[in-house]
């Protein structure tokens, strides 16, 4: 386990030991207020797009199923009339030097240049995705390719991005860790912010103490899909017989290890860093056994040559009053 995990293993335990850094977290608050002043008064410059913007984002670090939300926030708008667009950071991707943002990512764009999440929002989406460090940007680029609603992944802490709804993703099990900010704790921002956005959403039931006005929503299995010719299978029967290797390099590996025991999967877990650049050595275990992944990591191994390995397809499922909420917002919006 590496430092970082077990760090952030301690911001979700409550480790005590992480009170020690709460100097270091007074200033991090100190910081974020003073940035998040510049914005309101006008001493940074807020960008804001003809269309309307939906932010979708976190306040902690570590996965919460923020992008299959995104996915279906995509196609929900898609079945409504709406022309949306995603742009995203980008994160662990980068450009080769000479070449230019915004980057449009296809299906085709090298995972080393989009990082993995946009080119799988592209592929699971086939809306306009859009990576740019800069996200009036990046924006910008979405508006001239006819979009006319953008939804900023991952974008809560970018506020040079105006925008017009604020959706907050939050994961049911792990909540808020110990509740303080970093690095004494998994807080990106204090729990404070929360009382700004629009919507708070719950990964699944929460073991925590949740505010009332907050959605939950489930990540739901849906289908099988293989890795080295795309063949699509349903969820039963199971495409493979036995036990396999479950391999995970998402924010919250624990998360798509218990999915896989709920389907009946009999896995033996291997939990890897978040945005972790698979190799052909880090999924060949020498037993013959089958592999199964996410669809996040399956984006950077399609290009390796391994064995049978199944990747699961999992899709948000909102509550309906969640998305009848939305439906009031998005005909204000338009």
């Amino acid at each position: 386990m590496s430092l970082g995990e077990r760090w952030l293993q301690a911001a979700y335990g409550g480790s005590a030991w992480l009170r020690l850094l709460a100097p270091l977290e007074a200033l991090y608050r100190h910081v974020v207020a003073r940035r998040a002043a510049a914005y309101r008064d006008g001493r940074r410059a807020v960008w804001r797009a003809e269309v309307p913007v939906i932010v979708v984002g976190n306040v902690t670090l570590g996965g919460t199923g923020k992008s299959p939300l995104v996915a279906w926030l995509a196609r929900h708008l898609s079945e409504r009339g709406w022309q949306p667009g995603i742009v995203s950071r980008g994160y662990g991707g980068k450009l080769e030097q000479g070449a230019g943002y915004p980057l449009h990512v296809t299906t085709d764009t090298p995972i080393a240049h989009s990082g993995d999440e946009p080119r799988m929002l592209a592929r699971q989406t086939g809306v306009p995705v859009v990576v740019d460090p800069d996200r009036p940007r990046g924006a910008k680029a979405l508006c001239q390719l006819g979009c006319d609603i953008l939804l900023s992944d991952d974008g809560l802490q970018h506020l040079a991005l105006g925008r017009d709804l604020e959706l907050v993703v939050v994961d049911g099990r792990r909540g808020f860790g110990n509740g303080r900010c970093l690095p004494a704790g998994p807080l990106r921002e204090p729990l404070s912010r929360l009382d700004e956005v629009d919507a708070v959403l719950i990964n699944g039931e929460p073991a925590f103490s949740a505010a009332a006005d907050a959605w939950i929503f489930r990540l739901v299995p849906a289908r099988w899909r293989s890795l080295s010719d795309g063949e699509v299978r349903p969820l039963m029967p199971l495409p493979f017989d036995g036990p396999v290797h479950g391999v995970a390099g998402i924010g919250n590996p624990q998360r798509f290890f218990a999915t896989l025991e709920a389907l009946g999967v009999r896995a033996e877990p291997h939990a890897f860093p978040d945005h972790h650049r698979f190799t052909a050595q880090d999924l060949t275990f020498g037993d013959g056994l089958p592999v199964v992944m996410t669809a996040k990591d399956a984006e950077k191994c399609d290009s390796l040559v391994l064995g049978e390995v199944w990747v699961l397809e999992v899709e948000a499922e909102p509550s309906p009053n969640f998305v009848a909420w939305l439906d009031r917002r998005l005909a204000s919006l338009r």
